[in-house]
Order: structure tokens, then sequence, then C-alpha cells
């Protein structure tokens, strides 16, 4: 990390995480970040084997208790979330040096809220959307692009048609941690734990060892 980074008070760090995570994800903005929206999703399979992939953080709550992403409920992430609806989020800024980690419980919005998110897409993402069988075995990229096509013909005809299956899910935070790295390797790390139920916003703040 020999570059120069920003400072990271954590004494001066709101009561909750969610403002902190505002600030920061302005900062990636404005420094020129490529998509400092995008985020690991992290689950475990019926097996507990671990796995995880980048999507799209779709929204957080303003006091950052609930993170909003969307997947299709049949994927592989989908179908993990089912049987054991827990979940981490990472998010990475390396010309920043900022690591925010969340843990927490997983709940799938009503099929309305996931067909108003569905609207909000761009068309080329509504029409993979539509082709579905994510992570399915594919025979070639010709049946792929067949598919494509159908997709499209179909959007093009029905302009609200929502994929079959689409979902939303909120990751409850139990946990928010952030990281700030040092090029002298004096990181700061600071841990928001809630203290209360789900969905409350009423937050611990511990500062922890790098």
């Amino acid at each position: 990390m020999a570059r120069p980074l920003p400072t990271f008070d954590a004494e001066a760090a709101p009561a909750e995480p969610g403002p902190l995570f505002v600030d920061w994800l302005a900062t990636a903005l404005a420094a020129g970040v490529p998509d400092p929206q995008v985020v690991t999703l992290s689950t475990v399979d019926a097996d507990g084997m671990p796995d995880a992939r980048v999507l799209v953080l779709r929204d957080v709550d303003a006091a950052g208790t609930g993170w909003v992403f969307s997947a299709a409920a049949d994927s592989p992430k989908g179908r993990q979330l089912a049987v054991h609806p827990a979940a981490a989020l990472t998010v990475y800024w390396p010309q920043l040096g900022r690591q925010v980690r969340v843990r927490g419980t997983v709940e799938r919005a009503a099929d309305l809220v996931a067909a108003a998110e569905f609207a909000t897409r761009s068309p080329a993402a509504r029409v993979g959307a539509l082709v579905g069988r994510q992570s399915e075995p594919l025979a070639s990229l010709d049946e792929y692009d067949e598919a494509v096509a159908v997709a499209r013909r179909r959007l093009e005809a029905t302009p609200d048609a929502v994929a079959a299956g689409h979902a939303v899910y909120t990751l409850w935070a139990h946990e928010v941690e952030f990281w700030q790295g040092d090029a002298e390797r004096r990181h700061i790390r600071l841990r928001y734990t809630r203290t209360g139920p789900v969905r409350t916003p009423e937050w611990s703040r511990t500062l922890l060892w790098p």
C-alpha cells in the first residue's frame, strides 16, 4: 500500500454504520473507483460448503441495518439462501485501501417489491434475467444467443414482463466492519455490532486490533 490513502478517525465515526458506508461510497465514487457498488456475496450451500460471487448492492437503509440485493431464486445463491438464510457481504476499494464487511441474516422480499426492482433494471439486464437458467450446463453459445433473442422479443412485446423467480433480498446486518488500510500497516478496524432486535438501528462500536 505504498500510495497515499485517506485517513479514518474511528472515534469520530457515526453511531450507526449506514452514514459511514454512504460517506465511504461517495468518496469511492469521487475517486473514480470502478463499480464501487459491486460487492461479494458469500453464502453456504446445503452441504455446508462456502460459495461466493460478485453482484450489485441495490440499496442500504439509512442506519445500515438492511442491505439489499437481488438474485434469481432458482440460482445457486437463491437456493443456498433458501436453505441457510444468512450471508456476508464484502466490498473492497483498493485505490482507497478500504474494505467493508457485513454479516447477518437474509430475508426475501415480497414479489411486488421484486417486480418494482426488476423494472428499474436496464433492458439488457432484464433480457438476461428473462433468459434465466443461471449456472445450468450450456451446449453452445449459439443456444444462448437464441434464448437471448427470444427473451428480447418477449420484452419488446411485454415491457413490464418480470423474470420468473426474480427475488429481492435484504441482509439484516448483525455486524458491519470498516477497515482502513495504512502504508505503515497501522490499519484501522471499526466494528459495529447490533445490540437490538432485527431491523432496529441500535449499535455498539468496537475498535479492533489490526
